[in-house]
């Protein structure tokens, strides 16, 4: 096992899933990701492939035996989830060394960084649904999903263009006059625009448990197919609100000529597969995802998170799809709605 300078804390794993889990470690490699937790990829002496998280401090121990416990439940109902494991005394959360650690078996494949393909928005959206459906049943957790797309007022959002602005100016940001520019547009569209896109939501949205952070990232991907739902959240949410969150992601929309097929064919599969949420919500995911974007200014500074530097690419790359996807989505909104109107009851097109 490397327990050299270059991978710092092997020892210290290596005790806790021999002490809590009954495991002997081969090897770790450490996974530069996650802000909460600090992630290991674990091979253990008889063969298994583990993930191993271990809890910053000021990680919510709490809140995270929640989500634990809601992939659990998600797993049981045959949604490919990675197992958790139960440390010695049955707990999803074992505390061990000073701090909180939780044990995943790996899923097979990857998380995909390239624009979906219709096959694999299919196979999404079928999975979303299904789980959507398993959900429905499950306690509401205690977190509860901020929704300012839904309920913030526009010169609120306005407002912090001039601050995230300034942010950027104190922290020297690179692209300022592109962020300048960028800003000035998200304050137009929010005063042009909020007030008709909210006016086309259903008068209410069903709220219910979700994973609440379903996005490309937090999916393991095998050829067309997904193998692996990971990091769940697990909070109060609207199922239409994940749905378009993931219908539009900002890497396909941004990157793909199919990015309106792949939609389509997400909000398809979904449909059939929760056939419960009434379709009038839907149809309306598109302009959800539109509102919760021009109401998010993630990634338009980055110094705070103190990310490395690949990690503060990704963000900012993020951006400027989000910025992409938004005139994409003002400009085909209608071709949207023809598309959708078409679906029916059953899930399909009528």
């Amino acid at each position: 096992m490397d327990m050299s300078d270059a991978n710092p804390g092997a020892a210290l794993v290596a005790d806790v899933l021999e002490d809590r889990y009954g495991l002997a470690v081969d090897v770790i490699e450490p996974v530069p990701m996650g802000t909460d937790t600090i992630n290991r990829r674990v091979l253990t002496t008889d063969g298994l492939r583990l993930f191993v998280k271990e809890y910053r401090s000021t990680a919510d121990v709490d809140a995270a035996r929640s989500s634990w416990d809601m992939s659990e439940y998600c797993r049981a109902a045959q949604l490919p989830i990675p197992r958790v494991r139960p440390d010695m005394d049955g707990d999803l959360v074992t505390i061990a060394e000073g701090g909180a650690w939780a044990v995943i078996d790996e899923a097979p494949g990857r998380v995909a960084t390239s624009a979906m393909t219709v096959a694999l928005a299919e196979d999404i959206g079928a999975v979303m649904g299904r789980m959507h459906r398993v959900l429905a049943a499950y306690p509401m957790p205690k977190r509860v999903q901020q929704c300012r797309w839904h309920t913030s007022a526009v010169n609120e959002a306005a407002e912090r263009c001039t601050d995230v602005l300034a942010a950027a100016v104190r922290q020297g940001h690179d692209h300022l006059e592109q962020l300048r520019g960028d800003l000035d547009q998200r304050r137009e569209d929010l005063h042009e625009h909020v007030s008709r896109l909210r006016q086309a939501l259903p008068h209410t949205l069903v709220e219910q448990a979700l994973h609440a952070d379903l996005t490309r990232t937090n999916l393991i991907v095998l050829a067309e197919s997904v193998t692996g739902v990971i990091d769940f959240r697990g909070a109060r949410a609207m199922p239409a609100w994940e749905l378009g969150r993931a219908a539009f992601d900002p890497r396909t929309v941004a990157s793909s000529s199919e990015w309106i097929a792949c939609a389509l064919a997400m909000v398809i599969a979904y449909a059939a597969e929760n056939p419960s949420l009434p379709l009038a919500e839907v149809r309306a995911c598109a302009r959800i995802a539109l509102l919760y974007m021009l109401f998010s200014f993630y990634g338009a500074t980055t110094a705070e998170y103190g990310l490395p530097p690949a990690a503060e690419a990704d963000l900012k790359q993020h951006w400027r799809e989000r910025q992409t996807t938004i005139r994409l989505l003002l400009n085909h909104l209608d071709e949207l709605d023809d598309a959708f109107s078409s679906l029916s009851t059953g899930g399909g097109s009528s």
